[in-house]
């Protein structure tokens, strides 16, 4: 079932068979998703394979993912082949195109299976998509082509889940349902009991075996699922990206006026900019409402499990990261939110931004258009009073570049070639599109940083670069990977904020800012948190599952 958890699930499915000794690599043959990692040689693939894989205790890779799809408008997206940016298409296009790449899948998944005992197979939405069987190389279709037995998930926290699973199994073929071994209900919320009668109506209408009722889990992964949730991303659908074009539309006359203030943004003249913020706020409060939620008007983003902090320390740092239309990578923020003191939460209108320690701009699939929004909701010139003030910036890949004075794009990579788009003028620099994504992991030591960032030189990053173009700083040869001027800082690398290091040391900026004494404050070593969470999560799955069923399915037992 589409968002079910069913990544959650296969990660902790992985962590289970490794603790019982077996090797057991993940596999998604297609994937859609903003959310991509780098691996060791280069390649891009899906992060939700990334978890799975760390679940498992092996390295990630492309073999795990052979299709990525990264949506770049409301009809198409990226697609991504074995690690590698194949063309755009339109859904259309893709449909048509997609028999053509059983072959890929079938090489990959068979190249995986030869090094391991178990594959853990993850479908895509729903394998009752009946518009979409022909040719399925992700759901009912690889399940064929690699002879695998099907458990299928539901997910009872939206209702109707008996109705889900029944119906699902009443749309597949005969020899569909064949493969059908069992039935998972998944984030279940209160006493199970209570779910019994329905649970044997369930097996006697579809004949097939409850295999557990998995709990609602309090576990901290970057599950694409549970990601999607607390951003309120319900899939990067058309009205996703209209809403947010037509408020950019909508606003062009009140960006010209923005455009035009004396002395730009870029003044230090706040009150300017607030008379411009009420108008924009007076102007545009019902559509801000409806697209910066992607069309859902009673989102409350920065309420409940979008601000993962410590229960037992009162949040001492207040970090607000711009949910941004089309977000991506927003797993750069997992570790930042895990920290004791530290509130982490998404925000989409500017009336909630409040007033933060820290404010960050993520990576976005579509830089320019991510700039027009944050120009069209009144983001640009509240940005630009936080920076007056001294509230510290963050941008990271998409994020950098809008920080910069401009972004040319001169091959057509987002808009129509030589497309010039103003920046937000935070940094001295110029972003120039190319051709060519630039894909690579990274191990590197930070230098040549001034001011308040200056404490972070010295400090080794790893992580990954996925991006189109390169970044200049007019004075300085060559482009630049990071920089920073006052209180604003940018850099092209994912994964920045996982090191354990270099994360402490910048909070250690932000507490001190702040004024606050951290020593009483107990440091967190991220690899050692993800572990342990791997670890509880498979034990409720344990608890939930019935296991041994599950090792019969496979015979192993």
């Amino acid at each position: 079932m589409s968002n079910a958890g069913k990544s959650l699930i296969a990660a902790g499915l992985c962590r289970i068979f490794r603790q019982d000794g077996y090797r057991v690599a993940p596999f998604k043959s297609q994937n859609m998703a903003l959310n991509s990692f780098i691996t060791d040689e280069g390649l891009e693939m899906g992060r939700a394979q990334v978890v799975q894989a760390e679940a498992a205790g092996i390295k990630p890779s492309v073999l795990m993912n052979p299709i990525l799809l990264k949506p770049t408008t409301d009809v198409g997206s990226q697609v991504i082949i074995n690690g590698k940016v194949s063309s755009n298409m339109t859904a259309r296009e893709y449909y048509k195109h997609k028999k053509q790449l059983i072959p890929v899948v079938k090489e990959a998944y068979e190249k995986l299976a030869e090094d391991v005992d178990i594959v853990v197979i993850e479908g895509a939405g729903s394998p009752a998509e009946v518009n979409l069987r022909d040719d399925d190389i992700v759901n009912m279709g690889m399940a064929e082509l690699a002879d695998a037995p099907v458990l299928l998930v539901g997910d009872i926290d939206r209702g109707g889940v008996f109705a889900q699973l029944y119906g699902t199994i009443e749309l597949l073929e005969d020899y569909e349902k064949a493969r059908i071994k069992g039935l998972i209900i998944n984030k279940f919320r209160g006493d199970k009991t209570i779910l019994d009668p329905g649970l044997d109506i369930l097996k006697v209408k579809t004949g097939k075996d409850i295999l557990g009722v998995v709990p609602y889990m309090d576990i901290v992964i970057d599950d694409e699922d549970s990601l999607s949730e607390q951003l309120n991303v319900r899939g990067y659908t058309e009205n996703t990206f209209k809403k947010s074009d037509d408020l950019c539309e909508k606003t062009k006359a009140v960006q010209d006026s923005i455009c035009n203030l004396p002395g730009d943004m870029n003044s230090s003249d706040t009150s300017a900019n607030a008379g411009v913020q009420d108008h924009i706020d007076k102007e545009l409060h019902d559509d801000q409402e409806e697209a910066g939620n992607g069309g859902m008007k009673n989102t409350d983003i920065d309420s409940g499990d979008s601000s993962r902090s410590s229960e037992s320390i009162i949040p001492l740092l207040d970090i607000a990261v711009i949910r941004l239309p089309r977000i991506s990578n927003f797993t750069d923020f997992t570790a930042l939110s895990t920290e004791p003191g530290v509130s982490l939460r998404y925000v989409t209108k500017v009336r909630e931004l409040g007033e933060p320690d820290l404010i960050i701009l993520p990576g976005t699939k579509s830089t320019i258009k991510d700039m027009e929004w944050l120009r069209a909701t009144g983001f640009e010139a509240k940005i630009m009073q936080k920076h007056h003030a001294g509230t510290m910036i963050i941008g990271i890949c998409g994020g950098y570049q809008m920080l910069g004075e401009s972004i040319l794009d001169e091959f057509g990579a987002e808009t129509v070639p030589g497309t010039k788009t103003r920046g937000l003028g935070l940094l001295h620099l110029v972003t120039e599109f190319a051709e060519e994504k630039t894909r690579i992991g990274v191990t590197t030591e930070l230098s040549g940083l001034s001011g308040e960032f200056s404490e972070l030189n010295g400090k080794i990053v790893k992580g990954y670069e996925i991006h189109m173009g390169k970044t200049y700083a007019p004075a300085i040869t060559g482009s630049r990977r990071e920089y920073c001027h006052d209180n604003v800082f940018g850099t092209y690398i994912h994964g920045f904020f996982d090191s354990d290091e270099l994360r402490e040391a910048f909070l250690q900026i932000l507490f001190e800012k702040k004024g606050i004494n951290r020593d009483n404050i107990t440091e967190i070593r991220y690899e050692d948190f993800k572990e342990q969470q791997y670890d509880k999560l498979a034990s409720v799955l344990r608890e939930s599952l019935d296991i041994d069923a599950i090792y019969h399915l496979l015979g192993l037992q």
